[in-house]
């Protein structure tokens, strides 16, 4: 069977998005320093972070810390770019020194339709700034909010390329179930509680817990 150079080239790179893409989705997980019980853990990141649509107790950070027993710091910036991500990842770090951060950042970049080369580039620069500080990191990948499918495929991209955790499904399946959502892109207490229960479920599986 011919195949054209160009549907070939266009088929490699669908079966390498989807080769990423599995690999984000925990056939192999990525190990990370086993956590110490007092080490902290710092969720940075938007409004899925903070908690809106939930009180600050049904957040997913704070149901983690339940989860985990493990202190858990709630960095969610509502409406925040990855750019001013960028901007205070280092404040952050050095206020809470955590052992382990959980990033879960770029939803809003993609609702103001910024250019997705930008957007990888500051996740790519807040998780350099988390390593160089020596913690490790765990990347959520969130959908675009206009075409709730699949995590943007960029967040597998920079989890293999940091070989680092990632959890790619659990947002995207939270809010594609009518009952799990406060509003159209955040999710409600069930729904932070089902965040945390994924994440807790991947740190066990990296070796942090």
């Amino acid at each position: 069977m011919f195949i054209s150079p160009c549907l070939g080239r266009v088929l490699l790179a669908t079966l390498l998005v989807a080769a990423t893409a599995l690999a984000g989705c925990g056939l192999k997980v990525p190990k990370v320093s086993p956590l110490g019980p007092n080490d902290v853990i710092l969720a940075f990141g938007d409004s899925l972070t903070y908690g809106t649509g939930a009180s600050a107790s049904e957040s997913y950070p704070a149901v983690l810390a339940q989860l985990t027993g493990r202190k858990v710091v709630r960095a969610g910036v509502p409406g925040e770019v990855t750019e001013g991500g960028l901007a205070r990842i280092s404040e952050v770090l050095e206020v809470h020194r955590p052992a382990l951060v959980i990033v879960c950042l770029g939803g809003n970049d993609m609702l103001h339709k910024r250019d997705e080369a930008s957007t990888k580039a500051n996740l790519r620069e807040i998780i350099k700034t988390i390593k160089a500080g020596g913690a490790s990191v765990v990347l959520v990948g969130v959908p675009r909010p206009a075409l709730i499918t699949d995590a943007a495929p960029f967040y597998a991209e920079i989890a293999a390329e940091f070989d680092i955790p990632y959890e790619g499904k659990i947002v995207t399946d939270v809010l594609y179930q009518r009952a799990l959502k406060s509003d159209p892109i955040h999710p409600n207490a069930q729904g932070y509680r089902k965040m945390a229960e994924a994440i807790a479920a991947l740190l066990k599986k990296a070796g942090a817990l």
